[in-house]
């Protein structure tokens, strides 16, 4: 590599509607852009060549002074960060099993890191985002699902096996919902299908709300954003959606909190677009649960990087070794 030159990876944020693509450079700043929709693509070869596609046109206008270190995924799955294994991705057909990072460095001759994307997300906000400024911190997003990632001693915590830091699945109740990852995990009550059919069930049962005027009239419109909104105007039963949430996620953060007492909580995710219709009770509900040796001084606050935390972590985890 010539010293001279500036360095810049490909980060891909693959998710399970669109794989995100990002030219970054070493000082976390985005200079080209793509994606591609995951759906109708022929398994893991016809995802290989779309993102070879791709990646060639973020290349084609890379400056001459700027040399492409490598490419960096993260994936919505189990993934064995030291070789880059994807075991399983839950909602993307045909991903078991797959050497991920030995097929991308075959396939492009560069350094391939290969992580889950929350620890993908929490490299990014640790090095270019909100948590820079903690030694110990544990990162979260809100979706689909809810996932984690680990900051010990500055640095990412991935557990014996890569597969620390699946704090969606952490039980808020023994007898509660059963999934494949367990019983009673948080994500089985605040993950975005959930939300909108607490709201529904909701509405069947007679109460009067706002949130299917904020949908404009129509129920399959009803989203977590639509009922945030709502919840925002005063709406009561959007109110106590997002109080319900917060209150799910200060049971599973009072026990991370209890075993690790990081610094801070760093939120991401569209959930957490919510703003103070989540923090404010999150807070609240966190500060009941905790004794104040441990919530004094604990920080809650929203990620800084939003959307382009996937790409930009993903990315970054070239620049590490």
């Amino acid at each position: 590599m010539n010293e001279n030159k500036q360095r810049c990876a490909i980060g891909v944020d693959f998710g399970g509607t669109f794989v995100k693509l990002a030219r970054v450079d070493e000082h976390g700043v985005i200079g080209a852009r793509a994606s591609f929709a995951t759906a109708g693509l022929a398994g893991v070869a016809g995802w290989l060549d779309a993102v070879a596609r791709h990646v060639d046109t973020l290349l084609a206008d890379m400056p001459a002074d700027v040399e492409w270190r490598g490419i960096g995924v993260g994936v919505p799955g189990f993934v064995d960060y030291a070789r880059g294994f994807v075991h399983n991705l839950t909602n993307v057909p045909g991903w078991s099993a797959v050497p991920l990072a030995e097929m991308l460095t075959q396939r492009f001759g560069k350094t391939a890191r290969v992580d889950n994307d929350v620890n993908a997300m929490a490299v990014g906000e640790c090095t270019y985002g909100a948590g820079q400024a903690y030694q110990h911190a544990v990162f979260i997003t809100l979706g689909t699902g809810v996932g984690g990632g680990l900051l010990i001693n500055k640095a990412l915590y991935r557990g014996a096996y890569s597969l620390a830091g699946e704090i969606g699945h952490v039980s808020i109740d023994r007898n509660g919902i059963v999934s494949p990852t367990g019983r009673g995990g948080v994500e089985q009550y605040v993950g975005n299908k959930r939300i909108v059919e607490r709201a529904l069930q909701a509405l069947d049962a007679g109460r009067t709300s706002r949130i299917l005027e904020f949908a404009g009239g129509r129920r399959e419109d009803i989203t977590p954003k639509v009922i945030s909104a709502a919840a925002a105007a005063g709406d009561e039963l959007a109110g106590e959606i997002f109080d319900f949430v917060a209150d799910c996620l200060a049971t599973m953060m009072a026990s991370v909190a209890y075993l690790l007492q990081p610094q801070a909580f760093i939120i991401g995710g569209g959930i957490a677009a919510a703003g103070p219709v989540l923090f404010d009770p999150l807070r609240r509900h966190l500060n009941e649960r905790l004794s104040p040796y441990f919530a004094e001084r604990l920080v809650i606050k929203r990620a800084e990087l939003g959307n382009d935390a996937g790409v930009i972590g993903a990315a970054t985890l070239t620049f590490l070794e």
